[in-house]
């Protein structure tokens, strides 16, 4: 535990929080997943795009910095949807979620939609 690649970690009074990047990636996912028109998380391998590190779940990267942790989501939206408006429902949700059930502070919730769906 350590090295911080596994655990975002965050320093207290009383000690040390570490919550697995695993853990935090699926609160993210879940409240995306939750938004209305939202069909799903990108499977592609979106390193290149996102400078080289890798994604810590499927369509999810969190890291944390000064500020907090940054999420990014790639997502798809249901056909007929208004994207912007998706996109903003996904990043309060998130937000929300993140700060929520972790206590973590929030630095920013980046959503990359990456695709349309017709299901």
């Amino acid at each position: 535990m350590a090295d911080n690649k596994e655990y975002m970690t965050h320093q207290e009074n009383m000690g040390t929080i570490q919550i697995s990047e695993d853990v935090v990636a699926s609160i993210a996912t879940s409240a995306a997943l939750e938004v209305e028109g939202v069909s799903g998380l990108l499977n592609a391998n979106m390193t290149d795009f996102m400078g080289g590190k890798k994604m810590t779940a499927r369509g999810v990267r969190v890291e944390m910095d000064d500020a907090g942790m940054l999420v990014n989501l790639f997502l798809t939206v249901r056909y007929g949807n208004p994207v912007a408006e998706v996109a903003d429902k996904v990043q309060k949700a998130v937000f929300g979620a993140m700060e929520g059930m972790t206590g973590f502070q929030v630095s920013a919730v980046n959503v990359h939609v990456g695709g349309i769906s017709f299901e």
